[in-house]
């Protein structure tokens, strides 16, 4: 099992975790959908707990997904077996667990932040969150440091062990680094995304890459293409119209030409499994985390780790497929 340290921590993760969004079923914000549609949680238990059994012990979710029941899905396949799992929440926002609706309000963010953590902990039914990630991506780095310091104060009192922010603002994932307690930035990133500002900010404040969105959505995996259609609960509902416009013709074209350049050389991987490992690839610091509904989903991201990492060749042939620099030397 590959192994990463998450950042300056004392923390050994897996190299790949379980984003958890998926499995926390329907919730909106903004009357927009947010969540990836019905859930079986029977299905997710079993998932997370046969990644536990494969060696996975990171866990990804938010107080937002399913407004709670995420978090309380993931305490329901863990129990029993806490020590094994470094567990990663995000707060920030406001939820309405019986209505499943999130809305924002920043107003009193700092004010808000004991609340929401004891909250968690609650749904989590644990003493302690392993890391505490501020979820609200455009937040003002201005004000940034007041949220850091009093995470500070909750990394004193033994709520948290350690912080960081999910966002795709450098500028605000330094203000954050300053903290002695952070040890994270949680970024989009994937093949066709290679993000080297935010992986050059935690190169040089030694932060661990936690990287959303590594198949985007699914468009990695080649199971969706120009004709899917999704649930009206799931995010992806209403944006069916881009997977038919020419911007995502090519992303879907050099997509499958990855997948055609690794067939013609006799390699086994599946699309997702080309995804992950290439973000592996692109930096010792990063954390892919996979969104999963079933066993099977889980099943084949944990065999990306199999194969290994990709070779200086095939990055540069990714590279030329993209159009792009090579991201790495």
């Amino acid at each position: 099992m590959l192994k990463r340290r998450l950042g300056r921590s004392d923390l050994e993760v897996s190299a790949m975790g379980l984003g958890c969004w998926a499995i926390g079923g329907p919730w909106t914000y903004d009357n927009e959908p947010l969540g990836w549609g019905q859930v079986d949680d029977g299905e997710s238990i079993r998932a997370i707990q046969y990644a536990l059994d494969a060696g996975i012990n990171f866990f990804d979710t938010a107080a937002n997904y399913g407004c709670g029941h995420s978090e309380r899905i993931i305490s329901r396949a863990i129990a029993g077996r806490r020590g094994k799992v470094i567990l990663a929440t995000k707060f920030g926002y406001m939820i309405d667990e019986e209505r499943r609706i999130v809305t924002r309000n920043d107003e009193d963010v700092v004010g808000r932040i004991r609340q929401e953590c004891e909250a968690s902990l609650r749904r989590l039914e644990s003493d302690y969150i392993d890391l505490y990630q501020f979820h609200k991506d455009d937040y003002d780095p201005g004000k940034a440091a007041e949220v850091r310091d009093f995470l500070e104060k909750l990394v004193d009192e033994g709520k948290i062990r350690w912080y960081g922010w999910s966002t795709d603002n450098p500028e605000g994932a330094k203000v954050f680094a300053q903290g002695p307690h952070c040890t994270a930035i949680q970024h989009g990133m994937n093949m066709g995304f290679p993000v080297p500002q935010m992986l050059a900010v935690c190169e040089e404040h030694d932060q661990a890459s936690i990287d959303r969105s590594p198949l985007v959505s699914g468009m990695m995996t080649g199971k969706i293409n120009r004709d899917s259609i999704f649930p009206k609960d799931d995010l992806r509902h209403g944006g069916e119209d881009y997977l038919r416009t020419e911007e995502a013709a090519k992303r879907f074209e050099r997509i499958e030409a990855v997948r055609k350049m690794f067939a013609d050389a006799g390699e086994t991987r599946t699309q997702a499994q080309i995804a992950l490992a290439w973000i592996w690839t692109r930096s010792e610091r990063t954390i892919p985390i996979p969104g999963f509904k079933t066993v099977a989903q889980v099943k084949e991201n944990i065999q990306a780790m199999e194969f290994g990492l990709l070779s200086k060749e095939q990055m540069k042939k990714i590279d030329k497929i993209y159009e792009r620099a090579p991201v790495i030397q």
